[in-house]
């Protein structure tokens, strides 16, 4: 009888193991394919954020912020770039395009990058947001602060019109404003990726080499070309006002004020570093003090770009209290200080209130108001009154949450040790000395 309650209970224990492993395998089985996807998704989401950062490095000076493209240089965020073949894609960021801006960016070719850094650039253009793109490439400090388009003087255009054949190069100034000046800089003379064009040297290059510069590129450099972006009439108006720049007005062509862009991020670190290294000479809120004048005022934030901000901050003021940063920030947080700095122009006083101390002296010699702890703040206080002069002092207390656990062991040790000594006494034989 025995035995065969006990072969019965090993049956059911038996069959209940393998019911357990039947169900557990089948989960197994049903769950697989939402597992296999969730694990691509997050092996996608780890290439595109890899990719970002890619772009920030090596693409957004030419590409744009945000894949939108600059001058000749096409956009990257085109719907059209979806349908195209993978292929096509890789070999082209691979090996670059002939006779374009486009260098070859594969190891084998000379480039950068290799193979999988190029299949994930690849990827986010197929399946990449193009807004978090930017933000990476601002967050990162790579935004490309160069001028895209500007505005013409209008007094210095009408000028360029009385000059011989002054409509040509009404248009061609109109043109270079409008495609030129992000790399060529204002009234052409150059930035820092792209060399001046009203220069002397240039215009002693043949008409027929300009012309071909212009309409095909310059291969080995990020001069694209403008064939399929300009008309042959308009390439002909450019290259004129190349050969006769010295002829035309300083400041026809200004540099626009280019905003820097900011993000949240961007924002709350320059919230931060403003706090610690700023606050401190020109207030808190930017209303200054003594020693600095104010920031959140209407005629400096109106008239004070963000590229002179960032000056002044990197350079300093020499002869007065500003000191030099750009050796001891980055251009990400100089340009985030900046941002936050900004952001008071919309509710910016037309008349700044310096902040001045107040109290005849340090707060622990004033009796009269509150005394600010030096201690960690607390929530727990306690008010003694009575003092000299009848006021009441406020004092912190250190109850917080480090003292609370330093007590709750000591009143463990306390109680395992009493706990000890009397379980030790009440084992004592009663004849024990």
């Amino acid at each position: 009888m025995n035995t065969k309650h006990s072969f019965l209970t090993e049956s059911l224990i038996g069959l209940g193991s393998l019911l357990l492993i039947v169900s557990a395998l089948g989960y197994y089985i049903l769950n697989e394919p939402i597992r296999i996807v969730q694990a691509q998704d997050e092996v996608l989401a780890l290439q595109l954020d890899e990719a970002m950062t890619l772009y920030a490095e090596n693409c957004a000076v030419c590409h744009g912020l945000s894949g939108e493209g600059m001058g000749a240089t096409p956009p990257l965020n085109n719907p059209a770039l979806l349908t195209m073949p993978y292929e096509d894609l890789y070999k082209t960021i691979a090996r670059g395009r002939y006779q374009t801006a486009m260098p070859a960016w594969s190891i084998e070719d000379g480039g950068a990058l290799g193979d999988y850094q190029i299949d994930e650039l690849v990827l986010l253009i197929l399946r990449g947001d193009w807004g978090a793109t930017g933000d990476r490439v601002v967050n990162l400090g790579l935004a490309p602060l160069i001028p895209f388009t500007t505005e013409v003087d209008p007094a210095l255009l009408a000028e360029v019109g009385n000059l011989s054949d002054g409509a040509t190069l009404q248009t061609a100034v109109t043109l270079f404003a409008a495609n030129c000046v992000s790399c060529h800089g204002a009234d052409g003379l150059g930035t820092g990726i792209a060399p001046a064009l009203n220069d002397p040297v240039v215009r002693e290059k043949t008409a027929e080499e300009i012309t071909r510069i212009i309409t095909y590129g310059n291969t080995g450099t990020l001069m694209a070309g403008w064939s399929n972006i300009l008309a042959p009439e308009d390439i002909t108006a450019l290259v004129s006002l190349v050969q006769r720049w010295d002829e035309i007005p300083l400041g026809t062509i200004p540099a626009p004020d280019v905003p820097i862009p900011v993000t949240e991020e961007s924002l709350a670190l320059g919230t931060q570093l403003y706090a610690a290294n700023c606050s401190r000479c020109h207030g808190p809120e930017g209303q200054g003090t003594p020693r600095a004048p104010s920031l959140n005022v209407k005629s400096f934030l109106t008239d004070t770009s963000d590229q002179a901000i960032q000056q002044i901050i990197t350079l300093g003021v020499p002869g007065t209290a500003m000191p030099t940063w750009g050796d001891r920030m980055t251009d990400s947080d100089i340009q985030a200080i900046v941002g936050f700095i900004r952001q008071w122009e919309p509710t910016a006083p037309e008349v700044a209130t310096i902040t001045r101390p107040g109290g005849g002296g340090p707060p622990w010699k004033n009796n009269n108001a509150t005394t600010p702890s030096l201690l960690p703040s607390t929530k727990s206080t306690t008010t003694i009154s009575g003092n000299s002069k009848g006021g009441q002092v406020t004092l912190r207390t250190l109850l917080d949450w480090r003292l609370l656990v330093l007590l709750g062991i000591l009143l463990s040790l306390a109680f395992t040790l009493i706990y000890s000594g009397w379980d030790a006494l009440r084992h004592v034989p009663r004849n024990a000395k």
